[in-house]
Order: C-alpha cells, then structure tokens, then sequence
C-alpha cells in the first residue's frame, strides 16, 4: 500500500476509533508494525494534525487539518446527533459504521466544547430492538440505485405468490415499519413499490439505465403527490 494512502487510513482510523486508541490497535487497522506505526504518527503530526498521546498510552486526534472547521449550533449539533443515533438504530450493519464514520468526522472538525456536546448530546435514541428486521444484505440494492443499474429480484406479494422481476431501482424509501425500493417494473411497464422484506434474492445484472434514474424518480413522485391530492380532495 503506499504510504500516502496507508497515512489517510490511519487518519480515519483515529478519527472513528474510540479514544485513547493503542499504538498495537492502530498498527493492526494499518497492516503495520509497531514502529511504523509511530513514524506514521509523527508525519501526520508534521503534516498539521494535533495528535494527542504517546508511546504506552495512546492517541486521540484534536484537531484534523484534512477537515475545514465547522460552525454549527447547540440546536444543529442535537440534530446530527439525533439523526445518526437513529440510523444506528434501524439494524442495517453498513448504513450503522457509517453513521459511526459521520459522527467521528464532524466531531474532528469542531471546537472543543461543540465536540463534546456533540459525542455527548442530550437527545438519545433507545430502541431495545432493531426498527427493521433485515432479511437480506441491502447494500446490492443501494449500490444499483447509485449506479443506475437494474437488478433482478424474487419477490414474494402479500398474497404469498412469488415472481421474478427485474426492476430499475430508483430510491428506498424508509417507511414506519419496512423499507421500500421505489422502482421501475419491467414486468408490468410501470412504477412499483417493493417491501424489501419480501424480496427473497436481489441479483445485480449489470444493465444500466442511466441516466433516467432521476427522471423516472421525479416523475415517479409527481404521481404519489397527485395521487394524494386526489384523495384529499375526495376523488
């Protein structure tokens, strides 16, 4: 790995490590050794960024020179904190870490006493079970949504039958109590809502619809919202 890209692992590894972070600890998410390690650290530390800690102890990061600082308020910092602790919450394992990866940047980038409030708010979340059961990975999903590629699922309605689909996944949409893939069906020519919940296999095939996904997204939500429109207003 060079060294330039070995340098930023090791920064975001004391960014979003739970401090004071062991030499041994960060060497091992490095593939380093030990006395490595600590040349690493002094060239961060010659770079500009105030690493606290030493040898037997361990380090924690006040100040990343790589992060501009950021002026939020005591209001906004309740905010992000909230909203991250929820995504913790939902029981997606990858959107968690990332969350946890949020958290810690930000945190890099404020002043001391805005850090604290933020890595301690006030505002909690207690869920004493996950607010969606995952039943399979949805990072495939996600993924295919990002990069305008249709996918082919198995999917089971709530009747029970089961079908093959290949749709164009255009948002997911997290709803009360599931997560819905806002979607383009080729099977039916027309747009669709399916509960990830009841997919049973989700299969990336690689065929790209770009660049119609935001297209087909907004036209997509122009029908709900007249949809429900039509209902307010008893039609």
């Amino acid at each position: 790995m060079p060294r330039s890209a070995r340098l930023l692992r090791l920064l975001h590894a004391i960014r979003t490590l739970a401090a004071p972070i062991t030499a041994a600890r960060l060497a091992e998410e490095t593939g380093v050794s030990t006395r490595s390690l600590y040349r690493d650290i002094d060239a961060l530390r010659s770079a500009g960024a105030r690493i606290e800690g030493e040898r037997g102890y361990g380090y924690r990061l006040l100040e990343d020179p790589a992060l501009p600082p950021q002026m939020l308020d005591q209001d906004e910092i309740e905010v992000l904190a909230l909203g991250l602790a929820e995504v913790r919450a939902w029981g997606d394992p990858a959107l968690a870490r990332a969350a946890d990866s949020v958290l810690a940047k930000i945190a890099a980038t404020l002043p001391d006493e805005r850090e604290r409030q933020l890595l301690h708010a006030i505002a909690q979340v207690f869920r004493p079970a996950p607010r969606y059961v995952a039943t399979l990975d949805l990072a495939p999903l996600r993924a295919a949504c990002w990069q305008e590629k249709a996918v082919d699922i198995r999917y089971v309605d709530g009747d029970g039958v089961q079908s093959d689909r290949t749709i164009l996944p255009l948002a997911l949409f997290y709803a009360e109590t599931c997560v819905t893939a806002l979607s383009w069906c080729c099977l039916r020519e027309d747009f669709r809502m399916f509960r990830t919940d009841r997919m049973v296999e989700i299969r990336p095939n690689g065929t790209s619809f770009r660049p119609r996904r935001v297209p087909l997204l907004r036209d997509y939500l122009a029908q709900l919202q007249a949809r429900r429109g039509a209902r307010g207003n008893g039609a």
